[in-house]
């Protein structure tokens, strides 16, 4: 049976009445919720109870309605990217292309600077002032190995400066200009460098013939070097520092001994001089003149324990030398007293002997006819 079918079926309700009214009681009770919402004294409202359990109770509801309008969204991404692949790939593509030569870039600039740092964390002992260069020039040919530098003698560098690179020696500076220094390598003719054996400390000449391998000549003792020995500079003669790496040792085809350089395991473009010149700069001469407690400071001032005790020693030795002053004086005094004198006793004069003389028979006088000896006088005083 229908609703119009009922008993109410001529039953009308106003409708401009009745949505006054609601509104009415609608406006009454948010009213009476305002007026009637407390702060209860732990912070919280009094319809906290309540708003938890409504929010408990439409929350899994609210999960229930929100899934399919996720899914929703999901489908319509899917199918808005597959039919927009195509131009998102064109993008991509040309996104690639502008990025590829900061790519490259990048990796150039890492290289350089990994052998930046590496150059950086040379060290010399003792420490040598440096400076850091490029290479800008090369010559090659079959006796010359020669390159040009952007540093000169604006820089400090000087004639016979040392240049390394991060893994050893290169060479050395044979003429400087203002901004441009010549660098002449170790594998170059004229290049004459002493060295020692690590391994055994035995000095040689590391001499360049135009090779890849400079030659070890004037090798001292026999035995001296063996295979894989490394080769660093000796400092003889002041030129270089001492303890440089340059290479290991090799048997040549020829039979003689030779370097393969450290420097040639990579391009030698950047390289940093040593301005040294002698073994004079690297100790300053006024800490060599210095007196040896120069660098000693002074002791604190002594406590008054201490400063008793030490007054005890110093009057304990006081009188000590008084003593033995006393006792030098008394003996000198002992040592200049003359001793007392006593009458001396008469010596016996030695009686003198006479050899006795032979004389003829004739001429001795007999007894009878001989004088009598007189007796001697004797002194007076003496019976």
């Amino acid at each position: 049976m229908a609703f119009r079918d009922g008993p109410f079926e001529n039953l009308k309700v106003p409708l401009a009445w009745t949505a006054a009214v609601v509104a009415v009681v609608a406006m009454a009770g948010a009213a009476l919720l305002l007026v009637s919402d407390r702060t209860t004294p732990d912070g919280g409202s009094s319809y906290g109870a309540a708003r938890g359990a409504a929010a408990s109770v439409t929350g899994p509801v609210s999960g229930v309605f929100a899934a399919p309008v996720r899914w929703v969204g999901a489908v319509t991404d899917y199918i808005g990217g597959y039919f927009f692949a195509v131009s998102e790939n064109r993008r991509l593509r040309a996104e690639v292309a502008e990025l590829e030569p900061w790519r490259d870039q990048a990796i150039a600039l890492k290289n350089v600077n990994a052998r930046y740092e590496a150059m950086l964390g040379l060290r010399t002992e003792p420490a040598v002032p440096m400076v850091t260069a490029r290479a800008i020039s090369d010559a090659r040919g079959p006796f010359n190995r020669a390159k040009l530098v952007d540093v000169g003698a604006s820089k400090g560098v000087r004639i016979g400066n040392p240049v390394i690179n991060e893994h050893g020696l290169i060479g050395r500076v044979t003429g400087v200009t203002g901004g441009v220094s010549r660098m002449v390598l170790l594998t170059d003719v004229a290049s004459r460098t002493p060295v020692l054996v690590d391994r055994t400390d035995a000095r040689a000449l590391l001499t360049g013939d135009g090779s890849d391998n400079p030659r070890l000549e004037f090798v001292r003792g026999a035995g001296s070097v063996q295979a894989g020995d490394r080769i660093l500079s000796s400092g003889d003669g002041g030129g270089l520092p001492r303890g440089i790496p340059i290479g290991v040792a090799a048997k040549g085809i020829d039979g003689s001994w030779r370097v393969k350089l450290f420097s040639d395991r990579g391009a030698i473009d950047y390289v940093r001089v040593l301005l040294f010149q002698d073994f004079g700069q690297l100790i300053d001469p006024n800490a060599l003149n210095a007196p040896p407690l120069a660098g000693l400071t002074t002791a604190p001032p002594p406590n008054a324990e201490q400063a008793g005790a030490i007054g005890d020693a110093a009057a304990r030795r006081q009188a000590a030398a008084e003593a033995q002053a006393a006792r030098a004086r008394a003996a000198a005094a002992v040592a200049a007293t003359p001793p007392a004198t006593t009458p001396a006793a008469p010596q016996a004069r030695p009686v003198q002997t006479r050899p006795a003389q032979t004389r003829p028979a004739a001429e001795v006088p007999s007894a009878a006819t001989s004088p009598q000896p007189t007796p001697a006088q004797a002194p007076e005083g003496v019976t």
